[in-house]
């Protein structure tokens, strides 16, 4: 059976599921594998519970009888050929995201501003992998206007491969840092994967928004030649240019376009105050002032949006409980990311600063180096009321205060709380620093 025929039958069943736990009424259930599960195991349990069909890969789960387990060669291949034929039966903007940091945020601030004028769908949560973004673009309805995809990587050629299901008309790379080195063996290889979508981009003659002020992806833009680039930055030359006013603590910015703008005057200067932590979040606002103006959404809706916008998920948030002020952004950390935490909590303007910094993950042979100079880092921003947890951070040179792991910190807040502190809380998921704002 090929992927026109499972459209049609999607058509007529247009709920996918790859949890046979969760089992709607008509729907088809797709039998994915990982390393510790086989779908296949469960398709005839999705049967029994609702779903209408069943894609298997592995002959001896296709019943040759059951008309209704249809066996393929590789269903996530087939879970991503099906979702590529749904988003080509639209011919609405596809904006495509990629980066080492900010991307969900990015996504989010992109999203709430072209809101403001389109119905847009867009990537839930950080559902941007193999599974992830199939099930983005399975969920495009006939109403939605425009479309924001997020895209992750960990190894190379992992865009190249989103890209050709996403197939984005216009898109944007948030940065290229540091990250995930062990799968991409140097930051070298971090730039070839993230260009991968540059590549795609300029093959299909699509319109790159570009961080001008980033000179890795200046660089890389202007390896490809681009015919249709936008840009923004804090550079006077970009076609939306920004600055940060202040982070007392939250970030305020103002920003200014005269050849995006044409609603003002030329130069016109808007001042937005926001609801995130960090100046480094001024390159995510700028990409969404950028991509709104340029799809007719006007200064004033973009101003309220971000001004409106309220982050969530550990990601640049400020809570406020009784014993402290927190800024939590312990969803993910990797070298790049954490600069630029330590950078944004040096420049607060705030007083009795104190860090929780967990393990970087998923830096192979680099790993030490890094977490040393992240150790530098701390000490070169004058923090002194410093603690580190996991066992990368155990291995560093320092005074500071060490715990093998969150199980460790957790005791030692039982015994000593912390009091009337802005506490900076940043690390790997894996190190699991999401489980210390409830006690501080």
């Amino acid at each position: 059976m090929d992927i026109q025929e499972i459209y049609k039958i999607y058509l007529s069943h247009p709920t996918v599921t790859t949890d046979s736990r969760y089992c709607p009424e008509g729907s088809i259930f797709i039998a994915l594998k990982g390393a510790l599960f086989d779908g296949n195991k469960f398709a005839k349990a999705a049967l029994d519970k609702g779903c209408s069909y069943a894609i298997v890969d592995e002959k001896e789960y296709a019943d040759p009888t059951d008309k209704r387990i249809i066996l393929v060669e590789d269903a996530l291949v087939t879970y991503k050929e099906l979702a590529r034929e749904h988003r080509r039966q639209f011919s609405i903007p596809v904006i495509g995201i990629t980066g080492t940091n900010g991307k969900t945020t990015s996504k989010e601030l992109i999203s709430t501003v072209l809101a403001e004028k389109y119905k847009v769908h867009h990537t839930e949560a950080n559902y941007n992998n193999d599974v992830g973004v199939p099930r983005t673009l399975l969920g495009i309805g006939s109403d939605d206007e425009i479309a924001v995809i997020e895209m992750g990587a960990s190894h190379p050629g992992d865009i190249k491969k989103l890209v050709t299901y996403v197939e984005p008309t216009c898109g944007l790379i948030t940065n290229v840092g540091r990250a995930h080195l062990q799968g991409f063996g140097s930051f070298e290889g971090v730039k070839r994967t993230k260009g991968e979508l540059y590549d795609y981009l300029k093959a299909h003659d699509a319109l790159l928004f570009l961080n001008e002020s980033n000179a890795d992806l200046t660089e890389m833009a202007a390896q490809r030649e681009f015919d249709r680039i936008i840009t923004y930055g804090q550079d006077d030359t970009a076609d939306v240019q920004g600055k940060v006013i202040s982070c007392a603590p939250f970030l305020k910015f103002e920003w200014q376009s005269s050849s995006l703008n044409k609603q003002q005057p030329a130069n016109t200067i808007y001042e937005v105050q926001t609801h995130l932590i960090g100046s480094y979040n001024l390159d995510n606002m700028l990409a969404a002032i950028t991509i709104g103006l340029h799809f007719g959404v006007t200064p004033q809706q973009i101003n309220h949006a971000l001004e409106s916008y309220i982050p969530h998920n550990n990601r640049s948030q400020l809570t406020e409980t009784a014993h402290n002020k927190l800024i939590v952004d312990a969803y993910n950390a990797n070298p790049s990311s954490m600069a630029a935490a330590i950078e944004n909590f040096r420049l607060m303007e705030v007083e009795h600063k104190m860090a929780i910094l967990g393990d970087m993950r998923e830096l192979g042979a680099a790993s030490a180096e890094e977490h040393q100079k992240v150790v530098e880092l701390l000490k070169a921003a004058g923090l002194t009321n410093v603690w580190l947890v996991g066992e990368e951070f155990l291995k560093t040179n320092t005074d500071f205060r060490k715990f093998k792991n969150v199980d460790e910190v957790k005791a030692e807040i039982a015994h000593h709380q912390p009091e009337n502190h802005y506490i900076l809380i940043k690390g790997s998921n894996g190190i699991r620093l999401f489980e210390l704002p409830d006690l501080l």
